[in-house]
């Protein structure tokens, strides 16, 4: 059934996709018809200046032309700062396009098409080959004997002609029948293919209903992909859910700051008959490129909320990137510009239609980036060697190698999941060791992100438990993180972190929780592996 509902939601993606290419295509030819128009109205005054008699007049005119162009390439930004601006409003107004019923199909056969075989062939008749009897006189001159043999030969036709109708009718039925069968056939495939997709949805319903992470994902994947957006944004996003705490997570491809334009005006130069720009000063780019991507963030969490009819998600958290370019170095980067959780019950109380959207980022207390624009964040300088050289590391082993098909991660020792753990961080991008176990104080693993902007030492603690991870461990991580001077500390476990584990974390500010269904799609993201953790089911949310 999982493979079956990947393929299904695999086949809605693209059904996705394919709305949001025809809205495209539809938003493209409104486009291409306003440049038609315009340069229509542009050909008829190019004619008009050219049947103007008097120099003056073809001189106005063609300063008018001008004019008229550089007013349009006004109206083309003004037109793209208000589709900008209108993010948020428009996300509001918009319902969420996604339901179980939407989902399925109706079986919408076209009538049987006989393609002409239901008409019969006209029979022939005696009438048609029957000769004319001859008259009295025709009699005495010795008609009646030549009628009778016309006669037998007419009748000879007309038998003829019968059995060649009964041959064609016979051949005429056989073949109604078998396009008949045909099509009977073909119906009934559209219909068992109808009823499995349709099964598919109901199973699919079920599962959201139950909260089965994976159906609530793939769920709120297609609220999201559905969503529409102006020209420029990415539409890329990942939903984990997590069922614990109630929580969806978002990770969503913010839009480029190429987005924002770089003009304020336009204006037509007589005596240089030139358009010039009149640039936005920078400071306004920035702070509209800071709001947009603020409204993007409170519209994405509004449409999982909106779109939640069950209840299922009592927070949303939402991490915004966007995939660039450094500078510096050319290579490409990925920073998250927002991060931010939004308990549903305070989310309710706000009014995004009125609300200022950068204030409200702060009433939740996300972490904005405090020049997203230029990409920067804040994050102190590590030496690495100095911190290092606190630990005593053990060689790694290959714990991935050791994976069969569809492993049980539970199946592992602890300290294979500690080198997994391990390796998955290498995996990331990151430099990674595995501590003494006598000696680790509380460390099973060390990681280095050598970024020297976001990267510092971090402290993972591995937990290969069945049943949930209390507060204890996560505070006793964070006492291991103050003395070993760690900028992060990462609790991996193969099961969940209680409610107070996660109030902690959040508190704190530095500590990252890894739990089974995130720790799942990592191995399957950065190691290939397609992973099975063998928990119960978690605690009934209440």
């Amino acid at each position: 059934m999982a493979r079956g509902r990947g393929v299904w939601a695999e086949l809605q993606r693209e059904r996705a996709n394919r709305q949001r290419l025809e809205q495209q295509a539809r938003r493209a030819a409104a486009q291409a018809a306003l440049r038609a128009e315009r340069e229509r109205g542009q050909a008829t005054r190019a004619a008009a200046r050219q049947a103007a008699a008097n120099e003056r007049d073809r001189k106005q005119l063609y300063v008018a032309d001008r004019k008229a162009e550089a007013a349009a390439m006004v109206s083309d930004l003004h037109t793209r700062l208000a589709e900008l601006d209108s993010v948020l409003a428009d996300g509001i107004r918009q319902r969420s396009g996604v339901s179980f019923a939407m989902l399925k199909h109706t079986l919408e056969l076209p009538q049987f098409d006989p393609g002409g075989l239901d008409t019969a062939f006209t029979e022939p008749q005696w009438e048609q080959f029957a000769p004319r009897p001859p008259g009295t006189l025709g009699r005495m001159l010795g008609g009646g004997a030549r009628f009778e043999r016309d006669q037998a030969a007419a009748r000879d036709a007309f038998e003829r002609e019968r059995a060649k109708h009964a041959a064609a009718e016979a051949d005429r039925s056989m073949h109604l029948a078998e396009r008949r069968g045909a099509y009977d056939r073909w119906a009934a495939e559209e219909a068992r293919t109808v009823a499995t997709q349709n099964a598919g949805v109901d199973q699919f319903e079920r599962d959201f209903r139950a909260a089965e992470p994976e159906a609530v994902a793939q769920f709120f994947t297609l609220v999201l992909d559905a969503s529409a957006y102006p020209d420029g944004f990415l539409h890329r996003t990942r939903v984990l859910y997590r069922p614990e705490p109630e929580e969806v997570v978002v990770e969503y491809e913010l839009p480029p700051q190429s987005v924002m334009p770089a003009e304020r005006d336009y204006k037509y130069v007589q005596n240089r008959d030139e358009i010039d720009t009149v640039a936005r000063p920078v400071k306004e780019i920035k702070d509209q490129y800071a709001r947009l991507i603020a409204k993007v963030a409170l519209r994405t969490i509004h449409e999982v909320f909106e779109s939640d009819q069950v209840g299922l998600a009592a927070v949303v958290t939402f991490n915004g990137h966007v995939s660039t370019k450094d500078l510096a170095t050319g290579q490409p980067i990925r920073p998250c510009l927002i991060s931010v959780s939004a308990p549903r019950e305070l989310f309710a109380t706000f009014v995004l239609a009125d609300l200022d959207p950068v204030a409200c980022l702060r009433k939740l207390n996300a972490l904005v980036s405090l020049h997203p624009y230029d990409l920067e964040a804040v994050r102190p300088v590590v030496d690495f060697e100095t911190l290092l050289s606190q630990y005593k590391f053990v060689d790694g082993m290959d714990a991935v190698a050791g994976l069969d098909s569809r492993p049980d991660l539970l199946d592992m020792t602890p300290t294979e999941f500690e080198h997994l753990a391990r390796q998955l961080f290498e995996a990331m991008g990151m430099k990674s060791w595995n501590t003494q176990a006598s000696k680790d104080d509380g460390v099973d693993a060390v990681a280095v992100n050598e970024d020297p902007v976001f990267g510092g030492l971090c402290i993972i603690q591995a937990k290969r438990y069945r049943g949930a991870v209390g507060v204890e461990p996560v505070r006793a991580l964070a006492g291991v993180m103050e003395d070993k001077h760690a900028t992060k500390g990462i609790m991996v476990t193969t099961s969940w972190v209680t409610k107070d584990g996660h109030a902690f974390a959040a508190r704190h500010g530095r500590i990252q929780i890894m739990e089974c269904e995130e720790i799942k799609y990592l191995c399957k993201e950065h190691l290939g592996r397609d992973v099975l953790i063998g928990l119960p089911k978690p605690p009934p949310r209440r």
